[in-house]
């Protein structure tokens, strides 16, 4: 290995290991986008803050996220001697003060916070982490330093063999890094499985120069940010897999292309990279080994079409987002016209590990087509929404109950949705797919990038379609009429349906823009009409019950429901009074009612009053007279 990285390597677990046994408590804190949301960084502020004031022998750190997003503020806390860790859960800020007194000065346990015992012995109120249901069956390789280093230190990354892939890969010919990829079977990781070897390779055999390797870091399929977990929990795993890359496709420019939404992960991305700089693993004769390599954290203005790899090319080439007509291809003609490879986050994560501990290691964890590892987010109405790392092959139901908690409320699961707006939907018969590739492939969808959404009978198929064809047509660059003109067409025909103007010929009208939009110049209009196609496949009673019933069984769409008062005893009525917008509900002789013309079916004083407030059907079906007495 080259000597200055050996150096750099072994003087950082040198440090680590001082600290972990410098005899004070170490409290780390999980700090990223979902536990922010839920009042992390006044739980960080106010633990350093008692910390000081209260001058305890106590470390506070920031830390990636554990996967369970569902129970944040998370905080583990080892022990003074280092002999113990047990991550808590919903560490928020007014329990800070309790928190630090019971586990830190008392330096006992707080069971009703504790999800389980991370090292050392567990209790009969304390389990073992490793036994939580959320965690068995997890293997946490991309997500090994998640909840134990901080993100901003190069130094922790250091300490846990960071970089020693790329310090193998130094002394590797590219032939030979390009071999181990392609034993390794890693695929890419974005959904299409393309091997990531074989990519590289075209790169490397490449004629012009210079040539380009780019991260499509532009997650935007709501329901999916494993890749954001990634950038803001462990950042040099991903540049160190650029640097590999780069090494095997003898270039000298990388560029992380980091949707505009996501400001933590470009924060900490952008840090990183000064990082690695000022170490001297990037820029010009790296290490000494004569290497130059140039890594540039690029930020995306919000296009979701720049998740297609020649949109996100020409975003950074200065040009509106939008898909290029291939061929060329981007190994030919990508950034500037020059090679270019596009490769997903965690297919770049995973190469310091293939390179660092063998193909064979890295494969042997799955037996199904798919080698390795796999990231998930779960969401939807689950109990757990949470990120999990398994290897591929478990049944979609599986991992529903075990990983994401069921079902919220109980209820029962009506269907999924894998692979973002453009993949589709499935109902409940199909929960036995297993999470690979071919499955969805043979069904006309993908997988993706790893997020998956789960609903039930709440939810409105006729109204999940619109959400999805309303996003398709918003995020169309325009460059084809049939994508922007079609998903047009497809929306206007399904909001028609929903306020109550359904024809039995929509069907068709459907069937005609599924045939039609697979002309399109890109995937994007290729696939938008899927979430259509797929339920009316699945779901084709709900549909119809639209169409033909006028009838919303979910009680969602606006034309074909009304609200009406169900209980004026209930002490709630005031309040939903009080939240309508329009004033449609009022009093009129003591009694409340509700002025249908002015409700704009928002649902508010549903949601304030939930046992006062009543969704029925807008078409009352009128029975003629004498028809009772006849039946």
């Amino acid at each position: 290995m080259n000597a200055r990285l050996e150096s750099m390597i072994a003087s950082a677990k040198d440090a680590w290991t001082a600290a972990q046994n410098n005899g004070r408590v170490k409290i780390n804190v999980t700090v990223d986008t979902s536990s922010i949301a839920q009042g992390a960084d006044a739980t960080l502020g106010a633990l350093r803050e008692a910390v000081r004031a209260n001058n305890l022998a106590a470390d506070v750190q920031v830390t990636g996220s554990w996967g369970f997003c569902w129970m944040e503020p998370c905080v583990a806390v080892r022990s003074a001697a280092g002999t113990r860790t047990v991550l808590y859960a919903n560490v928020t800020e007014d329990r800070v003060p309790e928190f630090l007194q019971r586990v830190v000065v008392d330096g006992g346990d707080m069971p009703e916070l504790a999800l389980g015992v991370v090292e050392g012995n567990p209790t009969a109120e304390i389990p073992l982490l490793a036994d939580h249901q959320f965690m068995k069956g997890q293997v946490r390789r991309l997500m090994a330093n998640l909840g134990t280093t901080d993100p901003g230190n190069v130094d922790h990354y250091f300490a846990h063999d960071g970089y020693a892939g790329f310090g193998m890969a130094l002394e590797m010919d590219a032939e030979a890094i390009i071999k181990e990829m392609l034993d390794s079977g890693l695929g890419g990781r974005g959904g299409g499985g393309f091997p990531t070897g074989r990519k590289w390779d075209f790169l490397r055999n490449a004629t012009a120069d210079p040539r380009y390797i780019i991260c499509n870091a532009d997650e935007g399929d709501p329901g999916a940010w494993v890749n954001r977990i990634l950038m803001e929990g462990d950042p040099h795993l991903i540049i160190e897999g650029m640097l590999i890359a780069a090494l095997a496709a003898h270039s000298t420019e990388g560029y992380i292309y980091l949707r505009y939404e996501y400001p933590l992960a470009i924060e900490r991305m952008q840090h990183a990279v000064d990082q690695a700089y000022e170490r001297g693993l990037l820029g010009k004769d790296i290490l000494g080994t004569g290497k130059d390599f140039d890594l540039f954290v690029f930020k995306g203005a919000g296009s979701y079409v720049c998740g297609e790899e020649t949109g996100l090319i020409n975003s950074i080439d200065s040009y509106r987002g939008m898909p290029r007509i291939k061929p060329p291809f981007p190994a030919q003609a990508g950034l500037w016209n020059k090679p270019t490879n596009v490769n997903n986050v965690e297919s770049y994560a995973n190469a310091p590990l293939i390179i660092r501990n063998g193909a064979q290691w890295w494969s042997s964890v799955s037996d199904q087509k798919e080698k390795g590892t796999k990231m998930f987010t779960f969401s939807g109405q689950v109990n757990w929404p949470g990120c999990i790392e398994i290897p591929f092959g478990p049944k979609v139901r599986d991992v529903l109950d075990q990983y994401a908690g069921g079902m919220r409320d109980g209820r029962k699961c009506k269907g999924f949705q894998p692979g973002g707006p453009l993949s589709g939907m499935l109902n409940a018969a199909d929960l036995d797919l297993t999470l690979t590739l071919d499955p969805y492939r043979e069904k006309g969808m993908f997988l993706g990038s790893g997020g998956i959404v789960f609903f039930d009978e709440t939810a409105c198929i006729v109204d999940m379609c619109n959400f999805f064809l309303a996003f398709c047509e918003d995020e169309s660059c325009g460059r084809c009429t049939t994508c922007h003109g079609g998903t047009q067409r497809a929306v206007e025909v399904i909001r028609r349906i929903q306020n109550g103007g359904g024809r039995e010929t929509d069907v068709n009208i459907f069937e005609q823009l599924v045939t039609t939009l697979v002309w399109s110049n890109c995937l994007h209009g290729q696939f938008a009409p899927t979430a259509i196609k797929t339920s009316l496949k699945a779901f084709r009673d709900e549909w119809m019950e639209h169409i033909v019933d006028k009838r919303c069984r979910a009680g969602v769409c606006p034309g074909l429901i009304r609200y009406v008062v169900r209980s004026q005893g209930d002490p709630d009525l005031p309040k939903a009074e009080d939240i309508c917008p329009t004033r449609a509900i009022y009093q009129d002789d003591g009694q409340y009612a509700v002025d249908d013309a002015l409700c704009i079916r928002c649902g508010a004083c549903k949601e304030v009053a939930p046992n006062g407030m009543e969704v029925v059907d807008a078409i009352v079906q009128v029975v003629p007279a004498g028809a009772a007495a006849a039946g």
